[in-house]
């Protein structure tokens, strides 16, 4: 099953870039799409990948960083093409 996820993640913190831009170096690394925009990151692709991607990546930054958030919506299919029609 494929699946599309959005992500926002938002450290509490002074110096709250450099987590991020960590934090979607390693999905960029992943293999699988991943795009982005200036509010959030979209990951794509098989549900079980992207998750147990997911679960990986977002432990590690919560283990690193003292108070975080991470906004994420799942969508049940690949939404990677879209392209608005109006």
């Amino acid at each position: 099953m494929k699946i599309s996820v959005e992500l926002t993640l938002s450290p509490l913190q002074d110096d709250f870039e450099a987590p991020i831009i960590a934090f979607i170096k390693k999905l960029r690394n992943s293999g699988l799409t991943v795009l982005e925009n200036p509010l959030s990151t979209q990951v794509f692709g098989d549900y079980d990948t992207v998750m147990a991607l997911l679960n990986t990546e977002i432990k590690e930054s919560f283990e690193n960083l003292d108070h975080v958030v991470l906004t994420m919506k799942v969508v049940k299919s690949d939404r990677s093409e879209y392209e608005p029609h109006f």
